[in-house]
């Protein structure tokens, strides 16, 4: 080891190779402290018996075509609805309602503390299902709990299947976003920390064959 360092300061390529070493070691610091979000942030809401509530999700993702995972935390209300429901929805919230999303997933306004959480969310439905849906979004998923209690207790990891879902077609259409094409209000949401988020919106073209419109 200690001649190859030796050949490497020889040849000028030390520093180089120490600066590689720094930014790894960053890299795994931040993925300590603060795993990256992957995705758009969510909101999901469930009912119960006439119960309604909702929370911010950010780590939610599609596992399969017709089915996606969330992680809402142990101990949430909204948690407890899905589990005796067996239903929830996934909301894709847009820019106009980043105030929202931050209510709905701030630690001090847990349904359990405060009963009029929901009092100013506008709620609808869908003839078909009795599962609240948060007006404004971009998108919406309706979702069937598909039961894995070692997930679930172990890594709060809920999968659900897909039995129905709905877009905003100013901002979802033909199978596609369209974010270069809309204003910055109806963009969705990426959190960062501390009531900060980005948008998404600018696309990115490549040599392929561009998507088709159809």
């Amino acid at each position: 080891m200690k001649s190859s360092l030796r050949r490497l300061k020889k040849a000028g390529k030390f520093n180089k190779t120490r600066l590689k070493e720094q930014k790894w070691l960053s890299s795994k610091s931040i993925y300590k402290n603060h795993i990256p979000n992957p995705g758009a942030t969510t909101l999901v809401s469930a009912k119960y018996d006439g119960d309604v509530n909702a929370m911010a999700i950010t780590w939610a993702q599609a596992l399969d075509y017709d089915k996606v995972t969330i992680v809402p935390h142990n101990g949430s209300y909204t948690r407890t609805l899905i589990e005796k429901s067996g239903y929830f929805a996934v909301q894709i919230p847009t820019a106009a309602q980043a105030e929202l999303v931050s209510e709905l997933g701030a630690e001090n306004n847990s349904r359990f503390d405060n009963a009029d959480k929901m009092k100013n969310v506008e709620i609808f439905y869908k003839e078909e299902f009795d599962v609240p849906l948060i007006a404004g979004c971009a998108a919406w998923l309706v979702c069937k709990r598909i039961p894995e209690p070692h997930n679930e207790q172990s890594y709060d990891l809920f999968i659900g299947e897909v039995v129905a879902a709905y877009a905003d077609e100013r901002v979802f259409d033909g199978g596609h976003w369209l974010f270069e094409k809309i204003p910055d209000e109806l963009k969705t949401l990426h959190y960062v920390a501390g009531g900060r988020y980005y948008l998404d919106g600018k696309a990115v073209d490549t040599k392929r064959t561009p998507i088709s419109d159809e």
